[in-house]
């Protein structure tokens, strides 16, 4: 039973966003929060239950960083609709996730675990806090140096995010997860294929 809980607790995390949409757009932010917040700390949990009882699997390999990157998108995203954090925010965050999820998709099937490093949790960490406290300024009507406070966790969140992604890009490269000499001989393939049809 146990090796299944941090995937269970993966989809309870997918199944927690249709109720954290459904919160922001009816204006219940205080549910939305909770949600929110309880989403992050199952994010903690299948994560570390996974690597303390080595319960690594290629589903889980997949669908957290999917699970996580969608409730932030999707959050992000009903946050900008309501016009509660500008539209650049998302725009930043929706980029590198993409490339991100792109990248785990990469990585399914294979032998390889991406733990997470020190800045990739920062960036979580930062991001997760500026939403939160969107959510709870917008419930309690706050504004003037508040906002500008929470604008300026979401600027060191963006920061920490685009610098966790190249850093992350950089482990990958150094660790060799793509076989360079594989590339090169697929690109040699392809020219020779393209000279065929002419």
């Amino acid at each position: 039973m146990l090796k299944h809980v941090p995937n269970i607790l993966t989809v309870i995390r997918l199944l927690f966003i249709p109720a954290i949409i459904f919160y922001i757009f009816t204006g219940n932010y205080i549910l939305a929060f909770i949600f929110f917040t309880i989403s992050g700390i199952t994010d903690i949990a299948d994560g570390f239950i996974a690597r303390k009882f080595n319960l690594v699997s290629n589903f889980g390999k997949l669908m957290d960083p999917l699970a996580d990157k969608l409730t932030q998108i999707a959050t992000l995203a009903s946050l900008v609709i309501t016009h509660i954090i500008p539209i650049w925010i998302l725009l930043v965050v929706f980029f590198k996730e993409f490339l991100m999820i792109c990248g785990a998709s990469f990585l399914y099937g294979k032998d390889v675990v991406v733990y997470s490093r020190w800045y990739g949790k920062l960036a979580t960490v930062l991001l997760y806090f500026a939403i939160v406290i969107s959510l709870l300024l917008k419930q309690y009507e706050l504004t003037g140096i508040w906002e500008q406070i929470d604008l300026g966790i979401f600027s060191l969140a963006l920061i920490a995010t685009i610098f966790s992604f190249i850093m992350y890009v950089k482990d990958l490269y150094q660790k060799g997860l793509i076989d360079k000499q594989d590339l090169k001989k697929e690109v040699t393939v392809d020219k020779k294929e393209r000279k065929k049809k002419n």
